[in-house]
C-alpha cells in the first residue's frame, strides 16, 4: 500500500498553477498604485483572499473535475499563509491561533463577496470591497469604484473560461492596467 502523502495527486499540478495565478494577479503593481489598495501585509492578503474568493466562485460553478479543485486551492491558500505566518517569526504554537483567525477572515469576506456579487447593481460590491480592501481607509472615490469595475470583469472573464482549462491548471484574471470604463462594459 502506497502511503496517502507520497501517492502522486494529479490535481496537484493544476492547483498550484491556478494559486500561483491568484498570487501573481494579487501582486500586480496596479492594485497598490491605481486602485489605492494598501500595500501592507494586510492589505496583500486581502488582494489573496478576493482573487481566490472569485476562482472559488467559479470552480463550485463548474464541471468536475474542475469544480473538484476548490478544496484543493484552498487548502493551498492554508499552507501558503502558514508557510508566511512562520517566515514572519510566529512560533509554533502562534501559528494555529493565528490561521484559525485567518481561516475565519477568509470565509467571512468570501460569503461577503458572494452576497455582494449575487445583489444587484453595484453599490454592495463597493461597499463590500471598501470594508474589506482599504480596512478604515478612505480611499480615493475613483480608486474604489474602478476596483469594483475590475471585480465585475473578473467574475464575467472567469465564467467565460472553459472548465477543462481550468481543470489543467490555467486561468486568466483581467490586466487592472485597463479594466473596462464603467460597470456596464463588464457584464
Amino acid at each position: 500500500m502506497i502511503l496517502p502523502r507520497f501517492r502522486r495527486n494529479p490535481d496537484r499540478t493544476s492547483i498550484a498553477a491556478l494559486y500561483g495565478a491568484i498570487v501573481a494577479q494579487a501582486r500586480l503593481p496596479a492594485f497598490y498604485g491605481a486602485f489605492a489598495v494598501p500595500d501592507t501585509t494586510l492589505g496583500r492578503f486581502d488582494m489573496v483572499v478576493l482573487h481566490t474568493a472569485l476562482l472559488l466562485r467559479r470552480l463550485r460553478a463548474a464541471r468536475a473535475p474542475a469544480q473538484a479543485l476548490g478544496q484543493g486551492l484552498f487548502d493551498a491558500f492554508c499552507r501558503d499563509m502558514d508557510a508566511n505566518l512562520r517566515e514572519m517569526g510566529m512560533s509554533d504554537v502562534g501559528v494555529p491561533r493565528e490561521m484559525r483567525k485567518l481561516g475565519e477572515a477568509f470565509y467571512g469576506r468570501a460569503r461577503a463577496y458572494d452576497a455582494a456579487l449575487d445583489a444587484d447593481g453595484d453599490d454592495a460590491l463597493a461597499a463590500t470591497l471598501k470594508r474589506n480592501l482599504y480596512a478604515g481607509i478612505a480611499p480615493p472615490p475613483v480608486a474604489a469604484a474602478a476596483l469594483t469595475v475590475y471585480v465585475r470583469a473578473a467574475v464575467h472573464e472567469l465564467a467565460a473560461q472553459d472548465d477543462a482549462v481550468l481543470a489543467r491548471g490555467a486561468v486568466r484574471f483581467p490586466d487592472p492596467d485597463r479594466p473596462p470604463m464603467t460597470a456596464g462594459a463588464a457584464e
